[in-house]
């Protein structure tokens, strides 16, 4: 019997959505508003998923504190407030959008989470602009 459970948490962060191999005007075609040089930023809404069996002992099947402290440790620490071009490593040579940060997210987390769970990331990047990782 696998259950799934969530963690809901919010962020806030700024980024630009830029290639360095195309021109300016190529960008503001492609990524228009958010391309913007001075970039621009989002109110972030993270759910975090685990996906797995019941403990007989307990009857969780993923600690709800351990996750949140997972999440606030390892992603709002490194996000929350920041600019992710320039503050965060993830995003250096990646480009910001919500789907490579969704990807990162879930990167970050499948290291720290068991394998025998399923993990699985969404990310709203704005009320309608929604993006899961995997699919």
């Amino acid at each position: 019997m696998k259950i799934a459970v969530s963690r809901k948490e919010h962020f806030n962060a700024a980024h630009r959505l830029y290639n360095p191999q195309w021109t300016f005007e190529k960008n503001e075609a492609v990524f228009g508003k958010c391309n913007n040089p001075n970039y621009h930023g989002h109110n972030y809404e993270l759910i975090v998923t685990v996906v797995g069996e019941p403990d007989m002992e307990t009857g969780y099947v993923y600690d709800m504190k351990l996750l949140s402290d997972l999440i606030k440790e390892n992603i709002l620490k490194h996000f929350d407030h920041k600019n992710l071009n320039l503050d965060t490593s993830y995003f250096k040579t990646l480009n910001p959008t919500a789907e490579n940060i969704a990807v990162v997210i879930w990167q970050i987390l499948r290291q720290l989470i068991d394998n025998r769970y399923e993990l699985k990331v969404k990310l709203y990047e704005t009320e309608r602009n929604i993006v899961e990782y995997p699919a």
